[in-house]
């Protein structure tokens, strides 16, 4: 100001220094000995006036944020941590999950939330604020549950994680799960098996309990989650469905003649249909004829009464 360097020359050169287009500068300023308003000068006074509870700003540069002025400094950490305060927990971006700015408290102690090792699925959700418990979303499968101590996977494609906590065992190559995918949640034992479903199914020895092949001269064995039967006799066919033993020289025989049976049936009972329906029809035309032929009788019976009428009439004059 002393050396008189306060001029046009000195401002470009600051602008030049700090990598600036002085054109799009004075483009955006526009002409400062114009006598008109300046658009953005006039939106910079009217940022200043307060609004709702924040008060004027009578300090320059303030920083405003989510219409409240920041007290503090501004540099650009502490102006970050200003920013990701004002976000809802959970919706801030990754920007303020960073080092630098905060701590993640899912690393110690996984935060206290619920934590499946197996999979590496864990209920904990770093905050710009600190951390929350919620039982995630893995692979499309929604996990429910308190999030601290328990969350399981419901809906479908739940088995498909951890078997969706339920048992599970695979003996002689062959897997047998209490997880289901018809149900969004809960395990049940498998048909041939009991237990809770969870920790635990046992097989269901049917032979012992005698639950099936109870047919006489049937040979029961026990298999993992389920039987075999045989019969007695190699001509002999063990139908499951009936828990009974048929002859296998009669079973073709016996079908083609059910066979027939059904045919047969089919036939006089569609001849029955057809025949009540046909008598059913003529009843309904001859009453419609009947109808008709009387209803051009009936006036004629009128008429011939009311002549009789007049007659009479007039002899009487």
């Amino acid at each position: 100001m002393k050396d008189k360097k306060y001029n046009n020359d000195c401002a470009h050169d600051v602008i030049k220094s700090l990598g600036l287009d002085i054109e799009n500068i004075n483009k955006c300023v526009g002409d400062p000995e114009a006598d008109v308003e300046n658009e953005i000068l006039k939106a910079e006074q009217d940022a200043q006036i307060g609004h709702g509870k924040r008060g004027d700003v009578t300090i320059l540069p303030t920083l405003v944020i989510n219409n409240k002025q920041y007290r503090g400094k501004l540099d650009k950490v502490a102006v970050l941590k200003a920013i990701c305060s004002g976000f809802e927990e959970t919706t801030e971006p990754a920007i303020c999950l960073s080092e630098e700015i905060q701590t993640n408290e899912c690393l110690e102690n996984n935060g206290g939330c619920w934590l499946d090792k197996a999979n590496n699925v864990t209920a904990c959700k770093d905050t710009f604020r600190g951390r929350v418990c919620e039982c995630p979303i893995v692979r499309g499968v929604k996990f429910v549950g308190d999030g601290y101590t328990h969350c399981e996977a419901s809906g479908v494609g739940r088995c498909e994680i951890s078997n969706g906590g339920c048992w599970q065992e695979t003996k002689d190559g062959k897997t047998i799960s209490a997880c289901s995918n018809e149900i969004s949640e809960g395990c049940k034992c498998p048909m041939g098996f009991k237990g809770d479903g969870e920790k635990s199914c046992e097989d269901i020895d049917e032979c012992q309990e005698k639950l099936y092949c109870q047919c006489k001269g049937c040979s029961c064995k026990n298999t993992w989650g389920s039987y075999e039967c045989s019969c007695g006799d190699d001509n002999m066919l063990y139908m499951r469905e009936h828990d009974t033993c048929i002859s296998k020289e009669g079973t073709a025989t016996t079908v083609g003649w059910s066979f027939l049976w059904v045919i047969f049936f089919g036939l006089v009972f569609a001849g029955v249909g057809a025949y009540a329906v046909y008598k059913y029809r003529l009843r309904s035309y001859m009453d419609s004829e009947i109808r008709a032929i009387m209803a051009q009788y009936m006036p004629l019976d009128n008429q011939e009464g009311a002549n009789q009428h007049q007659v009479v009439h007039a002899n009487d004059i």
